[in-house]
């Protein structure tokens, strides 16, 4: 306990201090009890000399087989239960050689666990036999344990994720952790291939200490870092806070990374040459790496078929040709990038070494050249990926584009994202290669994809800090000035076309009237249209669904015909109800009570036809849906519902949608004035009939359609205050609480939106998401005299954003007084 409180000791000194100070512990239990030909050695990470504070230990006891049962269960007593009064976990085996042998050829794991067999006390002739033996069996079966061993580190990739992407990571089983750098000592045993050196070191420190400092604070023996516990561990750490922490943790894995993939290249590149195998024939799909063109799929391993100027292919890799200059070529690197991605095709490592190393920086601005070779590199699609990696692990990337290594293994906290942000970048670009044909200048498509985030590595604004970067940046490439103009506007208004069509009106004229003078020509909105697509689709599921593609889409083509001198269709006025909407309307009135009707919604075009009930499955975009698209799918189902005017009917119907867990989207209010009522022998009445029609774009969250009927049996419940809404709805966001994390997520927000409509005002509110937000909005919104003409919601992950076009009881908009009280009224009640 003195050790582990010692701050003057940390890191590998604590971790050696504490692995020789658990030595001499079990060194003196064994030696009091211990009979002859015993040995107890260490395995596994225990073996390896190092323990941090939690972790169990690995720890075998060798006998010779001439020990009698009773002795040797008697010494095993002795050593084992004090671990475990200790409350430590323990990892033990009682075995003879040969026992141990057999034990490793059946198991990968107890194999391993050999190669790093370490003696603590007893007969050390034993435990050398046993260390000797394990090494020359295992560099004997070298060809077929490591496929075996690929195989393991493939498949716990797959179940634990990519660490240096995880918000809560595994430091042991994700790929990048310690269990990889486990592996790449097993294949260094091999003598057949070795792993990259360069970081590795460093790699393992910061890994094993941020373990440590986990153990420490939670007083767990746990590898996941978990979000409540990261500030604890970067405080224990001396860092300044978690994000420092995560990207340390990610700068690591991904060292860890690249060397997997270097060194499992080598080892198939090893095993080829010495079987005659053609390339990847024994290790295909199980080793990562280049992937080579079906045209050259069958050439000799030693043949150097040139790629490009002072670039060939040699044996299955991009490699520098035996003429090549790079100490006096500058576009050298940029050209054997490019070349090794259009070819599928991963870069040697002596060669990126020797780039690194030797190649003179490209002169500002760079010559055209290698302005072409980039775009090429970009839009080389999934094949960019590793080349970019090896790149930047070489620090050439940096060198290029002297603002990346500000969103270098960047994290970003928002769960809708599933890499950091310079990942993101390049997945970015490679979404945005299959979109190229939509496009008239690919090169302005891809760059923008590449530095559309560049501004996260500075305080404030993204895209504003971003718009400024890109002019240096794209000024550096070698762009002209139109063309930077060009890549500017699409980093700062990246985000504008999404956040537009899920959070504004697109009747509202202003609205698209806003968009177009933002993005000023056609030929910007169309390479902002597919920016915005790959943007999406590289963020995650989460991101992109066929509702947001259509609306997207559908503001694209307003914003196009008002760039082509068309005025903008106001669309906002209440103005005549159609005749679906009268006739709902009239049945209301005639009924004194509501009538609802559903219309599918589906991608592309508005179908006005009965829902059958049932035929929807999964839909994403707001308030809680998730899950994915199989085939053509309804954007939405359009659900109608007509009533005589009355308080309370937005926050009534929005919380019955909710209890029937129906996703909402949309939201039209109107209130309608009929013609005036008679009797029925024709006698005008003189009263004119107020009837609210609401029209709601919803979708299931899972499983089938609720039936209209029951819906409006809820609704007419839920206006006369027997059914229970705010109990039922508290008793659905109490089951809802327990899946999210147990951070405490940011408190909501409610910002007017200046100018974004002449006919309204707009409230935008950013909340977490719960089954009754909505209602709990719209309940807010009546009680303080508001009149609600639309609502818009969208929702990333667990964060909704919803806007509001609000009016006054007159149908005006609300003073910026008025407004501002409107905002702090609802964060108030949403707190």
């Amino acid at each position: 306990m003195r050790l582990l409180q010692d701050t003057e000791l940390s890191g590998p000194d604590r971790r050696r201090a504490l692995s020789g100070l658990t030595d001499q512990w079990l060194a003196g239990l064994f030696a009091a009890a211990a009979p002859a030909g015993t040995a107890l050695v260490a395995v596994g990470g225990y073996g390896h000399g190092e323990l941090s504070p939690r972790s169990d230990l690995d720890l075998l006891l060798l006998h010779d087989g001439s020990t009698e049962a009773d002795a040797l269960a008697a010494l095993a007593d002795r050593l084992w239960y004090p671990v475990w009064d200790l409350g430590l976990a323990l990892d033990h085996s009682v075995r003879t050689l040969a026992e141990a042998r057999t034990a490793a050829g059946e198991d990968l794991k107890v194999q391993l666990g050999l190669l790093e067999a370490r003696h603590v006390a007893g007969d050390q002739d034993l435990t050398a036999e046993l260390r000797t033996a394990a090494l020359a069996r295992w560099r004997a079966e070298a060809r077929t344990r490591l496929p075996e061993l690929h195989e393991f580190a493939t498949e716990r990739a797959r179940r634990h994720g990519e660490l240096r992407f995880l918000l809560e990571p595994d430091l042991k089983e994700a790929r990048g952790g310690l269990r990889d750098l486990t592996a790449l000592r097993a294949v260094a045993a091999s003598w057949l291939a070795d792993a990259p050196r360069e970081g590795l070191r460093e790699a393992r420190d910061v890994l094993l200490d941020v373990r440590d400092a986990l153990h420490l604070t939670t007083g767990r023996a746990t590898d996941r870092l978990a979000l409540q516990d990261q500030d604890q561990v970067a405080a224990a750490l001396g860092l300044l806070d978690s994000d420092i922490l995560l990207r340390r943790v990610y700068e690591a894995a991904g060292a860890v990374s690249y060397a997997s993939d270097v060194t499992w290249r080598e080892v198939e590149r090893v095993l080829r040459s010495r079987t005659g195998a053609p390339r990847g024939a024994r290790l295909r799909g199980l080793l990562g790496g280049g992937r080579r063109s079906a045209s050259r799929a069958g050439a000799p391993a030693q043949e150097r078929t040139p790629l490009a100027e002072g670039v060939v292919e040699y044996e299955g890799e991009a490699s520098l040709a035996l003429h090549a200059r790079p100490d006096r070529d500058p576009v050298l690197p940029l050209r054997a990038a490019a070349a090794a991605a259009q070819a599928g095709l991963s870069l040697a490592l002596p060669a990126v070494r020797k780039l690194a190393r030797t190649a003179p920086e490209l002169p500002v601005p760079w010559p055209a050249e290698a302005r072409e070779e980039f775009v090429t590199l970009l839009g080389a699609g999934e094949a960019t990926v590793p080349v970019w990696e090896a790149m930047d692990a070489a620090g050439l990337i940096a060198r290029l584009l002297p603002d990346w290594e500000r969103v270098r293994c960047r994290p970003q906290r928002n769960p809708v994202h599933r890499y950091t942000v310079d990942r993101h970048l390049v997945e970015t670009a490679v979404r945005a290669s299959a979109l190229t044909r939509r496009v008239h200048r690919p090169d302005l498509l891809l760059t923008g994809a590449l530095l559309h985030d560049i501004g996260k590595g500075w305080p404030g604004d993204h895209s504003v800090t971003g718009e400024t970067i890109t002019r240096d940046l794209a000024a550096r490439i070698g762009f002209d000035a139109a063309d930077t103009r060009t890549l500017a506007t699409l980093v700062r208004h990246h985000l504008l076309l999404v956040e537009t069509a899920t959070r504004r009106n697109l009747d509202d004229p202003a609205t698209v009237r806003s968009v177009a003078e933002a993005v000023g020509s056609h030929g910007t909105l169309e390479l902002l249209h597919a920016l915005t697509e790959a943007d999406a689709l590289a963020t995650g599921p989460a991101a992109w669904s066929s509702w947001r593609a259509t609306l997207v889409s559908d503001l694209v083509s307003r914003v196009a015909a008002v760039l082509a001198g068309e005025p903008a269709a106001d669309q906002t006025d209440d103005g005549e109800l159609t005749a679906e909407g009268e006739r709902l309307a009239m049945e209301a009135w005639r009924t004194g009570g509501p009538v609802l009707a559903l219309y599918a919604q589906k991608a592309g075009h508005s179908e006005a036809a009965t829902v059958p009930q049932g035929a929807y499955g999964p839909s994403e975009g707001a308030h809680g849906a998730s899950g994915g698209e199989h085939g053509p799918e309804p954007v939405g189902v359009e659900l109608s519902v007509a009533l005589p005017e009355q308080p309370g009917v937005l926050p009534a119907v929005a919380g019955v949608l909710a209890l029937h867990k129906l996703t909402v989207r949309a939201a039209d209010l109107r209130l309608a004035e009929l013609p005036t009522a008679v009797t029925e022998d024709g006698t005008a009445t003189g009263e004119t009939p107020r009837v609210l029609l609401l029209t709601w774009r919803v979708a299931a969250q899972y499983g089938s359609l609720p039936q209209a009927a029951r819906l409006r049996e809820d609704v007419v419940r839920a206006l006369d205050g027997s059914l229970g809404l705010a109990s039922r709805l508290a008793e659905r966001e109490a089951a809802y609480r327990p899946r999210r994390t147990g951070v405490q997520p940011p408190p909501p927000r409610a910002t007017v939106a200046p100018g974004d409509s002449a006919a309204a005002t707009v409230i935008e509110v950013r909340a977490q998401d719960a089954p009754g937000l909505l209602h709990r909005i719209g309940r807010a919104l009546e009680e303080a005299g508001v009149r609600v003409r639309s609502a818009h919601v969208s929702t990333l992950g667990a964060n909704a954003v919803d806007a509001f076009y609000v009016t006054d009881a007159a149908g005006a908009p609300l003073s910026d007084v008025a407004a501002a009280r409107l905002a702090q009224r609802l964060e108030a009640e949403l707190r």
